[in-house]
This record gives C-alpha cells, sequence and structure tokens, in this order.
C-alpha cells in the first residue's frame, strides 16, 4: 500500500494531495482546496508572487503600451531581478516569469537556484523586502521541471484556456538577454573544463502530466 501511495503521490489518482500545487506551485482554489497544499520544507526553487507587473494589465494611465516597449520593460525587469539575486544570494539555475492572468499565477517569477541552501537563504531575506513599493511575497515552491508545470498547447500556439489557464504561460525575454545572462554561465562551465586528449595525443576542450484543465 505505501508503496502504491507514493506512485500516485501529486497525480490526479492521488485522492488526498493537489496535483496542481505539487506540480506548478500555486492551485486556484487556494486554500478552499478540498486536497492537501504540502509546502516544502526545503527546494531549489523559489515563488515570489505576483512580482512582476505587467504594464499592459496594469496600466495606471500611461497610455498605450507598443510590443516594443513591453518587452524593454520585461527585460529590463528580469534582468534587475535575476542579476540582483544571483549576486546576493547564490548561482540561479533558471528563473522564469508567468504570463498567466489567473490570481493563483498572475505575474508570478520563480527562481531555481543551483543549491537548496540559497534558496532558503533568499526566502528569508526577501520576505523582508520591498519592490517597486509592494512588499515582496516569498516561498518555496514544489516546481523542480518546468517542463511539467508549463503549457505545452501554449508553447505550440495552441491553448484555448489564455491567459486563464492553469499550467504555467511563461513569458520569454529577447535573444540578446538570454545570451547576456545564460550564455555566461555556459563560457564559465567551459573554463572550467579540464581539457580531454584525442586519439592524437593532443587536448581539446570538453564540450559539453497530464494535460487537463
Amino acid at each position: 500500500m505505501a508503496e502504491y501511495l507514493a506512485s500516485i503521490f501529486g497525480t490526479e489518482k492521488d485522492k488526498v494531495n493537489c496535483s496542481f500545487y505539487f506540480k506548478i506551485g500555486a492551485c486556484r482554489h487556494g486554500e478552499r482546496c478540498s486536497r492537501l497544499h504540502n509546502k516544502p520544507t526545503f527546494s531549489q526553487t523559489i515563488v515570489l508572487q505576483g512580482l512582476y507587473q505587467n504594464p499592459q494589465i496594469n496600466n495606471t494611465g500611461i497610455g498605450t503600451v507598443s510590443d516594443v516597449e513591453m518587452q524593454e520593460h520585461y527585460d529590463n525587469f528580469f534582468e534587475e531581478v535575476f542579476v540582483e539575486l544571483e549576486e546576493k544570494y547564490g548561482s540561479i539555475e533558471e528563473m522564469n516569469v508567468c504570463d498567466n492572468l489567473g490570481d493563483h499565477l498572475v505575474g508570478n517569477v520563480y527562481i531555481k537556484f543551483h543549491k537548496e541552501e540559497d534558496a532558503e537563504k533568499a526566502v528569508n531575506d526577501l520576505n523582508n523586502r520591498w519592490f517597486n513599493g509592494q512588499p515582496i511575497m516569498s516561498e518555496l515552491s514544489t516546481v523542480t521541471d518546468f517542463r511539467e508545470a508549463c503549457c505545452r498547447q501554449y508553447e505550440m500556439g495552441e491553448c484555448t484556456r489564455g491567459g486563464f489557464c492553469n499550467f504555467m504561460h511563461l513569458k520569454p525575454i529577447s535573444r540578446e538577454l538570454r545570451r547576456r545572462l545564460y550564455g555566461r554561465k555556459e563560457k564559465k562551465k567551459r573554463s572550467r573544463s579540464p581539457p580531454t586528449r584525442n586519439r592524437r595525443g593532443g587536448s581539446r576542450e570538453r564540450h559539453g502530466r497530464d494535460r487537463r484543465h
């Protein structure tokens, strides 16, 4: 029995634990959910709830925002958060921002650190800080695999639920910013890799869900 319960934990077959909360770290029912939301005591991933304020949604008298201005605004936000958190708390493996409109996902920022202790340190400190005139609400997240948390139909341009989908719609950053933030990490990895011998004796560098809504 214990083996069976472990095998269905966090799936739709699990009648005790919420599968949505387990996969995406959020549930549209919130505290009213009939199933348990098991908050992790340790994790590599943290969530900053509602941190990103989309100017196209939260337009407070600034007028029409073009797509180019929107991308620039988003890239600036993403880079500011990514760089500051990595400098203060530790190396970041991945950072994602939800483009959903549902209250439980809108503006959520997920940061996956390389080390669990860095994530814990970040949560403890960030809950005492403010951003853009609002207190930061941070907690450890159950999300470990963003591929499982994301809406695959959205990635293929086929999601019919739009912004109110219950799976993550991740907002992309520009290619230039991705190269700046993540490309430098790849360079560091390659520079740390010891050379490997080729056959001629020289050396060369090592190169390295359910879908129901």
